[in-house]
Parts: C-alpha cells; sequence; structure tokens
C-alpha cells in the first residue's frame, strides 16, 4: 500500500465514481466542521481540529469512516445499519451515500474529540 501526502494523492489513485463520493464526503466535513484541516493518517484522509477525529477510505465494496462516534446516543442509533462490531461505519457502494448523516457524524467527532 501506498503512502499519501494529500487527500488529492490518494483520490487520484482511484475510479471517478469513488473520487467522486469521496470528494462530496470532503466537502460534507468541511462545510459541518469550519476550520477542520485536511491530513493523512494512518493510510488514509483524514481530518483534524487539535488532533485527528475524522478519517475515511474507500474499500473494494465499501466507503468506512473512523473512528465510532461513541457519545451522541441518538446518532448511534440512527448509524446502526452502518455500524461495524467495533461502531466503525462502512457505507455499501451499491447504495447511495447519506452524506447529510456523515456530515453529522463528522461534527459529532470532532466535538468528542476536542473535550479529550
Amino acid at each position: 500500500m501506498m503512502t499519501f501526502t494529500s487527500h488529492e494523492a490518494y483520490f487520484a489513485l482511484l475510479s471517478p465514481d469513488k473520487r467522486d463520493l469521496l470528494r462530496s464526503i470532503q466537502a460534507e466535513v468541511e462545510a459541518n466542521v469550519p476550520g477542520a484541516l485536511q491530513c493523512v493518517s494512518y493510510k488514509m484522509p483524514a481530518f483534524k481540529q487539535e488532533r485527528v477525529f475524522f478519517y475515511f477510505a474507500v474499500f473494494k465494496k465499501h466507503i468506512g469512516i473512523y473512528p465510532p462516534v461513541t457519545q451522541d446516543v441518538d446518532l448511534i442509533q440512527e448509524l446502526a445499519p452502518y455500524r461495524g462490531e467495533k461502531g466503525n461505519l462502512s457505507f455499501p457502494l451499491a447504495e447511495p451515500l447519506p452524506i447529510e448523516l456523515i456530515g453529522r457524524v463528522a461534527l459529532a467527532l470532532s466535538r468528542e474529540y476536542a473535550r479529550k
């Protein structure tokens, strides 16, 4: 696996449809968390404020978003169809991406990680 220095370097290796999905996530995070900085961590596109709070990557059949939301009970319930056993989110590529929901995840994670 290659190491990337930017979101665009990661996106450049993807098919146009996957690239568009990740760009829509990127834009949604930036719209919901003003001031969040793009970075790369664990070989994935990510966002940070004081620390990294949101990672996203595309896989063969899904888009993964990490780490799990742990403090917003209502949001956690709404995310149930997408949560894996550790709480990480998996959005199947065969289904429409719930972009507004992902924006709320980014906001919740930014708040959680600002408190830690």
